[in-house]
């Protein structure tokens, strides 16, 4: 954990150095979502939460910038909001494990994904959780860029969604399909036409029994 904590807080000063005097390091969309998240972030340090700011300028950010930090919240408890809601903003909870195996466990246990982001450069690995995990998509190695793809559906799976589209499975999404069923003048089903008689109780009880 202090490993990945340390190598964020890098990668944040490497890419932005400042986070308010840029235009490299996106705002908030407006003043509620900022309200929102950080009333995330301070429920988590009410709670007790190891929170991570990574601010390398230590500029201040303000609902009036609409700039927030890129923030980690160290092993949060599950009823925090941040754990329930989907967060849209710099926030990441960070949920530590002992084994792949027990990370997996960790995702098939609750509702399925809309996006699953995996890193890692063992095959196997990335194998194991393809296989061994449900969601609506998968990057590997990034995120969001499998959305941008148009010949790669789309779309959610159970409490994510249902559905998807993108190229010709949008196609087929967003079209109607007419069933039509044209019945032959010459039908075995005419054996089952009224007026029914023993012959013709004897074939139903016959095909049921198939």
């Amino acid at each position: 954990m202090t490993a990945f904590r340390d190598a964020a807080a890098r990668f944040v000063a490497e890419r932005f150095p400042r986070l308010v005097e840029t235009r490299d390091y996106t705002r908030v969309v407006n003043a509620a979502h900022w309200t929102r998240l950080a009333g995330y972030v301070e429920e988590a340090r009410v709670r007790g939460v190891e929170v991570v700011e990574v601010n390398p300028a230590g500029e201040r950010c303000t609902i009036d910038n609409r700039v927030l930090p890129p923030t980690l919240l160290v092993d949060p408890p599950e009823d925090l909001a941040v754990m329930q809601e989907e967060i849209f903003g710099p926030l990441l909870p960070l949920v530590p494990y002992d084994a792949l195996e027990d990370a997996i466990d960790y995702v098939n246990a609750r509702p399925r994904p809309l996006a699953l982001y995996y890193f890692d450069d063992d095959g196997r690995r990335v194998n194991l959780v393809l296989e061994r995990t449900t969601s609506g998509g998968v990057t590997v190695n990034d995120v969001v860029y499998h959305l941008g793809q148009d010949n790669l559906p789309f779309g959610g799976v159970g409490p994510s969604g249902m559905g998807h589209y993108h190229g010709f499975d949008g196609f087929e999404r967003f079209s109607k399909k007419k069933g039509v069923m044209l019945q032959s003048r010459l039908s075995a089903l005419k054996l089952v036409w009224p007026p029914y008689t023993a012959r013709t109780r004897a074939l139903v009880d016959r095909l049921m029994r198939l």
